[in-house]
């Protein structure tokens, strides 16, 4: 038999097997990435979630505050009437009023209770002291969860078709909560799932049998949103992109390069690409201006850290920052920007001995060993005084009181003073504070952005000034970025500080030192 006819049999089962080669790698290869991409999209689903919920969560806690503040007899006709106002006015609320021990008392829908109702116990509690309860006689909607808390002797019903909006079938959610005392997780809304307790209440993607999750949970509150679907539902909803994957069986080598490429971009990790850009120093650091708001002078700065990863996408702080806290090397970005704020800054620091440049620290670096000797020796070999470096901690990383004072204290003795950065996105009291023993307070952008709207969270700015000026704190607004918010600001007896783009971007050292310059050169 000639050789060609004998290669013609090698020749069809090689073919043959191609094929199947290419059908079987189109097959696992469009499953992986229908799979992939539902991934995606159930992360941004479970975003979206969280985002409205912080927003309501916002709201409610904006009210509770304001009504446990309230200057009318308790459960007064006139106080109802002005409860009434505030629920009609509010987004995400049904009603709201006053209850103790379990029974409600007033309400904007019940009025004054004239026997007291049923002893109700909350479902959940949180470390603030905060209390949830699921269905609160006699609000009740017949098939529908009603969620109340209750802060003081304040409490607020939200509207159980806050979240309906966003339902994407067929994606399915579901909002967890845990008890502070039995540290039992249950269901706040939503709908029920099979998942596993460490599903619902960490942060991240995950798999469990048949079904594919994304948990994400609020930075400023304890509940955790997840969405979630079943395989077999992911692959319908997208057959059409399925089948055509797979049909693509015919070029095998190209669906195979394809795939290798895929596992090749997806080892480049956010993770190594960051280590990497902190072990070549390739992080940079951008400076805000902090100005003096009766004079608009420039008497400080925020020091920023920013990174543009491999592929010439910026990231984020909030992602990147976050990734080094989870896996443990935040410390090294610490360092990184205190190296150059003390290089970048130490002629301006040396020359304005009044002038303060900020740097935000990480939870991690309250309870680090080597964080404050690192700092001592980063400012001994600049020659730069404490007090020219001020320390930013975000409010949230105060939560384990005992260990943020114990690294306070120390910090001051060093002579840096100490801000409480994104202030009044948490619990903070006037006895926390005290107890922080913080030279100053920096207020969120979400009061800045509320002046000038009808949102109840500007009543609560006057509260915020008056807890100031009661414990002798520097004040500082973020976030402006208006004439009308800075006039705002500026009518108040406190001298405050603002930082914003109203005053000015951040931009890196050379454009802020001429900035200063320029500045001098104008007086």
């Amino acid at each position: 038999m000639p050789i060609h006819q004998k290669r013609v049999p090698i020749f069809i089962v090689a073919t043959l097997v191609a094929a199947a080669c290419g059908t079987l790698a189109g097959y696992m290869l469009g499953r992986a990435l229908v799979l992939w991409h539902i991934e995606n999209k159930l992360d941004r689903y479970a975003m979206r979630i969280r985002s409205e919920a912080e927003t309501s969560a916002a709201e409610s806690r904006a009210l509770l505050v304001t009504l446990n503040a309230s200057s009318y007899p308790y459960c007064s006709d006139v106080e109802i009437a002005w409860i009434r106002k505030l629920i009609f006015q509010s987004e995400y609320l049904k009603d709201g009023g006053h209850m103790r021990d379990g029974r409600i008392d007033c309400s904007a829908t019940l009025g004054r209770q004239s026997q007291p109702g049923p002893q109700v116990k909350p479902e959940f509690t949180r470390q603030d002291g905060t209390r949830v309860y699921l269905n609160l006689p006699p609000l009740l909607m017949d098939g529908h969860t009603v969620v109340s808390i209750q802060f003081g002797n304040a409490f607020m019903v939200y509207s159980p078709y806050n979240l309906k909006v966003l339902e994407a079938a067929p994606m399915h959610f579901t909002v967890s909560e845990t008890d502070i005392s039995s540290g039992q997780t249950g269901r706040l809304v939503g709908e029920l799932t099979s998942a596993q307790a460490w599903i619902l209440t960490k942060e991240g993607r995950a798999r469990e049998r048949n079904t594919l999750y994304a948990t994400r949970c609020s930075t400023r509150y304890t509940s955790c949103m997840t969405a979630f679907i079943s395989v077999p539902e992911a692959l319908e909803a997208n057959r059409g992109e399925f089948r055509a994957y797979t049909g693509l069986s015919g070029i095998c080598g190209a669906l195979l390069g394809f795939a290798c490429t895929l596992v090749y971009l997806r080892s480049r990790s956010t993770e190594q690409q960051l280590r990497r850009a902190i072990r070549r120093d390739r992080l940079r650091v951008v400076y805000q201006p902090i100005v003096e708001l009766g004079s608009g002078k420039i008497v400080g700065a925020e020091a920023l850290v920013r990174w543009t990863d491999d592929d010439g996408f910026e990231i984020g702080p909030d992602v990147f920052v976050k990734v080094a806290e989870e896996r443990g090397f935040v410390g090294a970005i610490t360092k990184l920007m205190v190296r150059h704020v003390l290089t970048e800054c130490r002629e301006t620091l040396l020359g304005r001995p009044g002038f303060r440049v900020n740097v935000n620290i990480a939870a991690a670096d309250l309870g680090d060993p080597q964080f404050l000797p690192m700092m001592d020796r980063a400012l001994e070999h600049a020659g730069v005084k404490a007090r020219s470096l001020g320390i930013e901690i975000t409010e949230g990383y105060t939560a384990r009181l005992q260990v943020a004072t114990d690294a306070i204290l120390r910090l001051r003795q060093m002579g840096h003073s100490v801000y409480i950065d994104d202030f009044g996105t948490g619990y903070s009291s006037l006895a926390y504070l005290h107890d922080l023993s913080v030279d100053g307070i920096k207020i969120d952008r979400a009061f800045t952005k509320a002046i000038g709207t009808e949102s109840v969270t500007v009543s609560i700015i006057p509260q915020i000034l008056a807890m100031a000026a009661a414990l002798k704190l520097q004040v500082t607004v973020e976030g402006i970025e208006t004439a009308e918010q800075a006039d705002y600001f500026a009518a108040s007896e406190l001298p405050i500080l603002a930082q914003g783009w109203h005053f000015g971007r951040p931009v890196p050292a050379a454009e802020f030192h001429q900035l200063l310059r320029t500045e001098d050169q104008g007086k």
